[in-house]
């Protein structure tokens, strides 16, 4: 292609170009979308984020916050969690295999 070339709709270079664009601004909108600042150091989850990570239901969370057997913080009149906490919670609890 030489510099006075031009490129048109039917053109397959470009088509492929603005294919590339298109997922490439996607995959940028689901990064930004699962991103977030740290606060303090830490990263807060709300209730639907622990639940699809642990592949618990919402209601099932609820009842480990009325036993206490998982951390939380209410806000605002928000449910929010400590990815530490979460994290701590989930090492505490493993149990390695026998031999």
């Amino acid at each position: 292609m030489n510099d006075d070339t031009i490129l048109t709709a039917g053109d397959e270079r470009l088509a492929t170009l603005l294919s590339a664009l298109k997922k490439a601004l996607k995959d940028t909108e689901e990064l930004r979308k699962s991103l977030r600042p740290t606060f303090g150091g830490d990263r807060f989850l709300t209730d639907a984020e622990v639940a699809e990570n642990l592949k618990l239901s919402r209601r099932t969370l609820q009842q480990y916050r009325n036993e206490r057997k998982i951390p939380y913080i209410y806000f605002g009149g928000k449910i929010l969690y400590r990815e530490t906490d979460l994290l701590r919670l989930l090492d505490n609890a493993y149990k390695k295999a026998l031999p």
